[in-house]
């Protein structure tokens, strides 16, 4: 059983839904990206995912837009990112997803990237821009080595393409709950539920809802109808606010941990 697999198996048991925290790693300093994970991993993280830099990424919005190109500014890369799982792992056993444009994939090798992968200790990997269409070399490289390929849904997919995520999925699905980029938004969409319930009816993986998830409230109604929310411009958003180092893990350890408490509460 993996890590996100036994993850999810815990929570269930525990009748509790999952917070995955997203950060860009490298940002500002891989140093830091280091430190945060250790945060929020104490704060309440179920499962961290990190994203791989990229000049031209497909659904970030501005402010990890930003943060990309501050980890890039200061020579991150996925190279790079992989060795720094691989130092985390040292202490760390929380689940680990990249999220990464497939650009830095095909520079660096599909099936080397998988491999050197899963040797650091990462769990999954999340590449919007390889959807199923086009993914199936890469899937049945991940699949066969073990790395959970994590594909996203949005609410204007069909049935069919619901059916093709159920089918290809492995680890858990992302659901996008709202058209565009990443970012923090007001609230949640007004046909989240039904939207997951179609996907829950037809997927047997976690569904969990990501974009515009901008705090604990928004969690909470998020993970109502879900098994679990993503949460990511509003983190990225507290490292660019505060770039003292204690009073950042302060904020970042504050939001996490009330976040997931409001999830908790979700029933």
């Amino acid at each position: 059983m993996s890590r996100i697999q036994d993850c999810f198996k815990k929570l269930h048991a525990q009748k509790q839904k999952a917070l995955v925290a997203f950060i860009t790693a490298g940002d500002p300093d891989l140093d830091s990206t280091r430190r945060v994970f250790s945060v929020m991993e104490k704060n309440g993280a179920d499962i961290i995912e990190l994203g791989v830099p990229f000049s031209d990424p497909l659904a970030d919005g501005p402010v990890i837009q930003a943060a990309s190109q501050r980890a890039l500014k200061n020579g991150t890369n996925l190279k790079k990112i992989i060795h720094l799982v691989g130092e985390i792992r040292k202490t760390s056993q929380l689940p680990i997803v990249l999220m990464t444009s497939y650009n830095p994939v095909f520079v660096y090798g599909q099936d080397r990237f998988v491999d050197d992968a899963l040797k650091a200790g990462v769990d999954g990997v999340i590449i919007p821009d390889l959807p199923p269409e086009e993914a199936g070399e890469f899937s049945v490289y991940a699949n066969q080595k073990g790395l959970d390929n994590i594909f996203l849904l949005a609410p204007t997919s069909t049935e069919q393409r619901v059916r093709m995520v159920a089918g290809q999925s492995r680890g858990f699905i992302y659901y996008v709950s709202l058209t565009g980029t990443t970012g923090v938004q007001s609230k949640v969409s007004e046909n989240l539920q039904s939207k997951v319930q179609s996907i829950s009816s037809v997927a047997d993986l976690p569904v969990l809802v990501g974009f515009g998830i901008s705090g604990p409230e928004q969690a909470r109604e998020a993970a109502r109808v879900s098994d679990g929310v993503i949460v990511g411009s509003a983190i990225v958003k507290l490292i660019e606010e505060n770039a003292d180092a204690g009073k950042q893990d302060i904020a970042i350890g504050d939001f996490v941990s009330r976040v997931k408490q409001a999830i908790s509460s979700a029933g």
